[in-house]
């Protein structure tokens, strides 16, 4: 019982410690030998590095955003193998270090609590947890980019449409009530997280002062990521 609480514990301490590796931060400070939050929207996202730095930059920022995810999740599903199944199933533990990665990009602790806004750490947990959503997802993101050039606005929809790809995923692929209900429930979350931290985005588009992606103005304001 102890034990279980132990790495429960642990799932959480090495998810939040692993996102609050800012990749965007680390890159700007140590190639560029500058910091990202200084420019553009302030953010340390792949988008403000884009604009900032380039498109090595933010390939480098991407890369590293995803992997980290992917890591924290993959690191959980390791620990929790360990468990004794009584208290906590895997899918809790997956989606724990999924949220606490999220959060600790959202507010890293190396870096003033001052992260991204997530999008990319989240598809780095579903890259590891449920792979064969990516391509829905993308659809989704490119459907809304495309036409507006905006995108944060394709992120937030990507991530409220994922909740709703989860459940559908969760149902069609036979997992039991319990499974459903925690992978649903987590991607809520992570997805309410995602649009929450997109809310001066959000409040842009409707003013029309919204970012749009390879346009430039004096009103052409930055997103984060």
């Amino acid at each position: 019982m102890l034990m279980d609480f132990l790495i429960v514990l642990a799932v959480a301490l090495e998810a939040y410690l692993l996102g609050s590796i800012d990749t965007g931060i680390l890159v700007s400070k140590f190639v560029y030998h500058d910091d990202v939050r200084r420019h553009g929207s302030g953010a340390a996202g792949m988008t403000n590095m884009l604009r900032t730095f380039g498109k090595k930059a933010a390939a480098m920022t991407a890369a590293g955003d995803v992997l980290k995810g992917v890591a924290a999740v993959c690191i959980a599903r390791w620990l929790f193998g360990y468990m004794s199944g009584q208290l906590f199933s895997q899918f809790l533990g997956i989606y724990l270090a999924a949220i606490l990665a999220v959060i600790g990009h959202l507010k890293p602790i190396y870096f003033g609590f001052k992260g991204g806004k997530g999008v990319l750490v989240a598809a780095g947990t579903i890259l590891a947890v449920q792979p064969v959503l990516i391509p829905f997802l993308m659809v989704v993101f490119l459907v809304c980019l495309i036409p507006t050039g905006m995108v944060s606005l394709g992120s937030i929809t990507a991530a409220a449409s994922y909740p709703f790809l989860t459940l559908a995923y969760g149902l069609l692929s036979g997992y039991g009530l319990h499974d459903v209900v925690v992978m649903t429930v987590g991607g809520a979350i992570m997805a309410g997280m995602v649009i929450y931290m997109h809310r001066s985005n959000l409040q842009r588009i409707r003013e029309g002062k919204e970012y749009r992606f390879g346009k430039k103005g004096k009103d052409n304001n930055g997103t984060k990521n």
